[in-house]
């Protein structure tokens, strides 16, 4: 057996080797010490290996699927090998005899397929990156759900699409491998290397030809010689790691290079797309916008927004689809009703083409054709967008597989075929027949019994059972002379006589003994037979099914758009091929959803970017710390993103020019792992940001250069803000704390200066939160220190030097001078303000007041009285 486990391993060196032994998946040797630590689980030994002793550790069978997932998390690879026959055969061959093993599997975070293994509502990528001298591309595709999509791709895009897709399993030829390295390791991909032949041309074209069974790749499309290799890669690593179980793969969509809104990973971090800076999915602009009840709908709403497409054709197309659901209530309620009921059918019918399925999978898929034909029927009679009549058309076509589902499967299935049980009593007769001799075997044998007393005329005879004979009849002498005589003898036949009774059998006795003994394990192969089946009858409609599926998907994201634009009163954007930015009244819906919980109002705030005389394409920010300045920034970034994902937007209206990047560099973080430091890590996205930005970008960008001494951090903002103006003619929200840039409105046509409004009351700063046209007139550091819980003496200390210094600015004196002049210690500190020590007369006299009982006349005679209290001010 360890020989067998040795010579297995070697062909999988680098995974951990799940040996099948019974009911455990057994790791010896270095494997086993690794996963007993990796899993936390017993380190035992099991015999000797060159005179050491080997490890050995183990999981169950049953819940090894669990343990894989920690595995994979934690960086790991898992080659399962299973017994290929039962053990029994291997005792015909001789009493020492190893059971056939072989891996089935290689298990890698790229080619996961199991429900327990995934998160429902996202994609699980396996990508592949190729180059081919001058021209690259990247292809990628989740073989739980089926999609393949490819499209080309410079290694200067490479990042901000891995940001987008967010890869498991990143597939590269090893000769890039060295040079790509860090990139994958930023991308959050598990990187894998395969031989150059692996992404040849030539040779990946053979192999897509012979999957999808075709015989030229030009009913798909036009595909590029680097784009070929890329999708023959991944086909070539999954024939590696399924063992020639290839899944069931769409057939390859070319995306366009510039179909989709460029996102690079720091804006997707910063913006909080689909995850918040804390990791976890709460928080994140999809948290607050899934509206969708269906796993493929969150699945593809996730792919939109991660995705926002550059295509108004298709923007305005899904927008229309929004429209009518808006519009139509209770149609809308209807249709989501029905979709609650949709199970996950893409991965279903995977699992189900990987031989992975079981029953539970044919259950879904029945139960998904039914809601989809339930839906097409409250969608029958709608004058509907082209999106939606398409959708609506492909979730018809099953009537035939439905009614064969509905009358094979029972309500409930088990979820392993090896249970049984899961095909309906009256769908085959033999299976009825083996599950009533099984469950019912002794009243079949009385059954028979009458019948023989009948036939023979002997009313006492017996059927009998024992470990020898087996069944039998059983009759006394006296009557057993009748069955021996010529009429009954050649039906029954002698088997013994006893001292008091002779015993007899039947021909039908004998096969009824022998189908009741073997009933059991008749019932379960007739259902393994009809489960092949009814598999085969899905997977030959397969593109069919999963047709359906994308329709369902598609219906349910429009309809959840639909649902949160009534909820929310979020309306619906004009998107158009200009460079017009206007925004009246937006709001930032994560911020938004969370004031709402809290019982708070948000406040809406106007953006215009737009070219013309009206305003500039660049507004320059200020104002105080918390008073909303990155939220401003933010809401409109999303707002852009929204529009363009197909959604309507938190706003009174929206009027948004294509925007073909949107960059944000909001928010301060180190990366020590690659020694940078904050404001390094600032600059470098700067710089991405000042390279690659073009005219019809959009880019939003909080207090650049605050990580460094004042006078280089205000010159490179202001050498920033120049070349976004001058060079990048983009579209931009720029906010800071160096007044001095203000000074820029006036010299760059461009640059409009606006301010986040404050209000000082006693010393006491009150934020406003509405953007206005301007300049801010200070920063009021000190008094949202005093906010944030300063010691009150820090806070007289911080107002006494920042009064000097502000002097000393005035005068001309310099700053130098001014800190000369101030003693380190303060011998004095100046008073805090002491709060009044009591309420004042005023206060006293409205404490007094009952509204409610006051008349006109009384009332404006209070007002004069509390004015007199006031001094007469």
């Amino acid at each position: 057996m360890m020989a067998q486990f040795l010579e297995i391993k070697k062909g999988y060196p680098d995974a951990l080797l799940f040996y099948r032994m019974g009911d455990f998946y057994e790791l010896f040797f270095d494997d086993a010490v690794a996963a007993s630590a990796a899993l936390d689980i017993a380190l035992t030994k099991r015999g000797k290996h060159l005179g050491e002793d080997i490890p050995m550790c183990g999981v169950p069978v049953h819940s090894a699927e669990g343990y894989l997932l920690t595995l994979i998390r934690k960086g790991f690879r898992v080659a399962v090998c299973e017994q290929m026959e039962d053990p029994a055969e291997a005792k015909k061959r001789g009493s020492k005899s190893v059971v056939k093993r072989d891996v089935v599997r290689l298990v890698t975070p790229g080619t996961l397929t199991e429900e327990s293994l995934l998160d429902a509502r996202r994609h699980n990528f396996l990508a592949a990156y190729n180059e081919v001298r001058d021209d690259a591309a990247l292809a990628w595709v989740d073989i739980s759900t089926g999609a393949f999509r490819v499209m080309p791709c410079t290694r200067t895009r490479l990042s901000p699409e891995l940001a987008r897709l967010a890869p498991r399993e990143l597939v590269l030829c090893d000769d890039l491998s060295a040079m790509l390295g860090e990139l994958v390791t930023e991308s959050g991909a598990s990187g894998t290397d395969l031989g150059r032949a692996a992404f040849d041309s030539s040779g990946a074209e053979k192999r897509l030809l012979e999957l999808f069974k075709i015989g030229s790749l030009d009913a798909f499309g036009t595909f590029s010689r680097a784009e070929i290799g890329a999708m023959g890669a991944i086909v070539e690593y999954l024939d590696i790691t399924q063992k020639g179980k290839l899944p069931l793969l769409r057939p390859p969509v070319r995306e366009l290079a510039h179909g989709t809104m460029q996102i690079d990973a720091a804006t997707r971090r910063n913006l909080e797309l689909t995850h918040s800076l804390s990791g976890g999915r709460d928080g994140s602009l999809l948290s607050v916008i899934d509206r969708t009840v269906t796993a493929g709908g969150g699945r593809l709403l996730e792919r939109r927004l991660s995705s926002p497409s550059c295509d108004l054709q298709e923007i305005h197309a899904r927008l229309d689809t929004v429209a009518f659901f808006k519009d139509a209530l209770r149609l809308t309620e209807g249709a989501r009703a029905a979709l609650r009921n949709v199970p996950d059918i893409d991965r279903a019918l995977s699992r189900l083409g990987l031989e992975r399925g079981g029953p539970r999978d044919l259950a879904a898929l029945r139960n998904g054709i039914e809601a989809a034909a339930e839906i097409a029927t409250m969608l029958s009679d709608q004058d509907m967008p082209d999106i939606l009549s398409k959708a609506a058309s492909a979730l018809v076509g099953h009537e035939a597989l439905s009614h064969l589902l509905d009358e094979a499967l029972v309500a409930e299935p088990p979820l392993l075929a090896r249970d049984g049980g899961f095909i309906a009593p009256g769908y085959d007769a033999d299976l009825d027949e083996a599950r009533q001799l099984r469950d019912e075997g002794r009243g079949v044998i009385a059954g028979m019994q009458a019948q023989y007393a009948e036939h023979t005329g002997i009313s006492s005879l017996k059927i009998k059972h024992n470990n020898v004979l087996g069944y039998f009849i059983e009759t006394t002498a006296t009557h057993a002379q009748k069955m021996l005589g010529a009429q009954l003898s050649e039906h029954y036949i002698h088997r013994q006589t006893t001292a008091n009774a002779v015993r007899f059998t039947t021909v039908a006795l004998s096969d009824m003994e022998t189908k009741i003994l073997n009933a059991g394990n008749r019932s379960l192969e007739i259902e393994k037979r009809l489960y092949s089946a009814l598999v085969a009858q899905i997977l030959g409609q397969a593109a069919e099914i999963a047709a359906t599926a994308r329709a369902l998907a598609e219906l349910d994201v429009a309809a959840g758009f639909a649902a949160l634009a009534r909820s929310e009163n979020w309306t619906a954007p004009k998107v158009d091929s200009s460079r017009v930015f206007d925004v009246q009244a937006g709001r930032h819906p994560v911020v938004e959803a969370a004031l709402i919980r809290s019982g708070e109002p948000f406040i809406a705030n106007d953006c215009d970017l737009s070219d013309g005389d009206r305003s500039a394409n660049i507004w320059l920010l200020t104002g105080p710390n918390m008073a909303g300045k990155s939220t401003f920034l933010r809401q409109n970034a999303l707002i852009a993103l929204l529009a363009q994902s197909g959604s309507y937007v938190p706003a009174k209206s929206a009027h948004i020019g294509i925007v073909s990047q949107l960059f944000s560099r909001v928010g301060a973080s180190d990366d020590l792992a690659r020694g940078r430091s904050t404001f390094m890590v600032e600059m470098v996205e700067t710089a991405a940001i000042l390279n690659q930005a073009d005219d019809r970008a959009l880019v939003i960008l909080d207090e650049i250069g605050r990580g460094t001494a004042t006078y280089d951090g205000l010159s490179i903002a202001w050498a920033t803000l120049e070349h976004l103006h001058d060079a990048n003619q983009c579209r931009a929200l720029f906010a800071t704390h160096y007044h001095e840039m203000t000074q820029l409105a006036a010299k760059l046509d461009g640059v409009e200066n606006a301010t986040i409004a404050v209000k000082e009351w006693e010393g006491e700063v009150v934020f406003l939160h509405e953007v206005r046209k301007g300049a801010a007139d200070r920063s009021y550091g000190v008094q949202v220190a005093k906010l944030a819980g300063l010691p009150d003496s820090v806070i007289a200390r911080a107002n006494v030097v920042l009064e000097a210094l502000e002097k000393g600015e005035r005068e001309g004196t310099g700053q130098k001078a001014v800190i000369d002049d101030l003693p380190l210690f303060a011998a004095t500190p100046a008073p805090a303000r002491t709060p009044p020590s009591g309420p004042s007369d005023v206060e006293l006299a409205l404490a007094d007041i009952q509204p409610d009982s006051l008349r006109p006349i009384e009332a404006l005679n209070l007002l004069y009285q509390l004015k007199e209290k006031l001094g007469g001010k």
